[in-house]
């Protein structure tokens, strides 16, 4: 294990992490489809194939239920070593051919194995749920600094079709997050059903929208080659194309519900990190900084050693250009009750997720029972606002107005 040592006025300060080697969860849970295709081959039943999903929505709550939370931070001194470590960006870099091998061999099996109907609908959900992750990895290498990086994101984000991400998220979401503006955050009362029919076609066009005015500031068309969206894109219409004339016509249906079952994991993430969370307008109309509190956090250790520590949110948000090794635990912010994978099936079934979330949304310290502090759904404000009566003197907050936003930007 090794240990990080700094020399300081006060001292010696020293630190082992001792999940340096765990993070190897992250790198090949992307390869979690083949579980079933393992547990397939050996027994001949198609079954097996749904064991990933097993492993995702019951294994995996249940590990975290059990293992519980991990509070531990780095010391802050030792933080800038922790970044420097090339053992961290290189378990981001490598799990980017993983996501391919992934997409690769559950449509080699889908197209070569004369499976039933279902059976290949199974192989597309773990294959599309598995490379969802592949957008958290485009997340984690895209908010990065160096250009291979950033060129390793495009290129993994192919993997599901979500070519825009990077763009959407550093310059839309880490904007407007925890605003009525922010398509990517969800307000309460506001089903997640409903939510993604604001939110995907919603992160598409301010995606759009901004890399067209950077173009436009270089005097170029936004039908550049210059335009990272279509560069990302024609990588994914090269590879779905290849692996429909490999293994023929199944490979539409099956590419579809894979790329879909892909996006809805960006979209069931985005609406648990967020929802309900209002920044409030300061005297001069603009909102207020994104701080730690604007973002639902957990510290649950399973799921967060497979996503690069992605539920650590609030820090990520507070400090986007953090590395995953080094994101903090906050006393005091919104805390999920389960890790993702626990969080996720919740939000399928909206009024366990309101039942759940709504009375902890309303307790938190810095809403403290006022409503006029929360991101509201305008189609439920009159409802909720006579449930949760506003308090006397409140000034009706930022919900459903508009104002400049500020927020620190990677």
């Amino acid at each position: 294990m090794k240990q990080y040592t700094l020399a300081t006025n006060s001292g010696e300060i020293t630190y082992t992490d001792r999940k340096r080697y765990l993070w190897l969860a992250s790198l090949f849970y992307a390869l979690f489809p083949f579980v079933g295709i393992g547990a397939h081959a050996l027994s001949g039943n198609e079954i097996w194939l749904a064991l990933p999903l097993f492993i995702a929505y019951v294994i995996g709550p249940a590990l975290d239920w059990w293992l519980g939370e991990d509070e531990n931070n780095p010391p802050e001194e030792i933080v800038p070593l922790l970044e420097e470590d090339p053992y961290y960006r290189t378990l981001t870099m490598l799990t980017v051919p993983l996501h391919f091998a992934s997409l690769l061999g559950a449509a080699y099996w889908a197209g070569t194995q004369n499976l039933s109907w279902w059976a290949v609908l199974l192989l597309a959900v773990s294959a599309g749920i598995a490379n969802g992750l592949g957008i958290n990895t485009g997340h984690e290498l895209g908010h990065k600094k160096t250009q291979l990086e950033r060129n390793l994101a495009k290129i993994v984000l192919a993997v599901p079709a979500y070519g825009h991400f990077c763009i959407e998220h550093n310059r839309g979401h880490h904007r407007d997050v925890a605003t009525p503006e922010d398509p990517a955050s969800s307000r309460m009362g506001e089903s997640i059903y409903k939510f993604a029919r604001r939110e995907i076609p919603g992160a598409f066009r301010r995606a759009w929208a901004v890399e067209d005015e950077r173009l436009t500031r270089k005097g170029l068309s936004v039908w550049s080659w210059e335009n990272e969206i279509l560069q990302s894109y024609a990588v994914t219409f090269a590879v779905q194309i290849s692996l429909v004339a490999a293994f023929g016509w199944v490979m539409i249906p099956f590419l579809a519900i894979h790329n879909f079952l892909a996006w809805w994991q960006l979209t069931s993430a985005n609406y648990v990190e967020h929802y309900g969370l209002l920044r409030q307008k300061e005297a001069s109309g603009r909102y207020e900084r994104c701080q730690p509190h604007h973002s639902w956090n957990s510290n649950h250790k399973y799921t967060n050693l497979v996503l690069f520590h992605l539920e650590r949110h609030s820090d990520h948000h507070a400090h986007p250009t953090r590395r995953y090794q080094s994101l903090r635990n906050f006393e005091d912010v919104p805390r999920l009750p389960n890790g993702y994978n626990g969080m996720f099936p919740l939000a399928y079934v909206p009024p366990l997720w309101f039942k759940v979330m709504d009375p902890r949304l309303m307790a938190l310290p810095h809403i403290d029972g006022d409503i006029t502090k929360v991101n509201v759904d305008p189609d439920k404000k009159e409802r909720l606002y006579a449930q949760y009566a506003p308090t006397a003197g409140s000034d009706g907050g930022a919900e459903n107005d508009s104002a400049e936003v500020t927020t620190e930007v990677a």
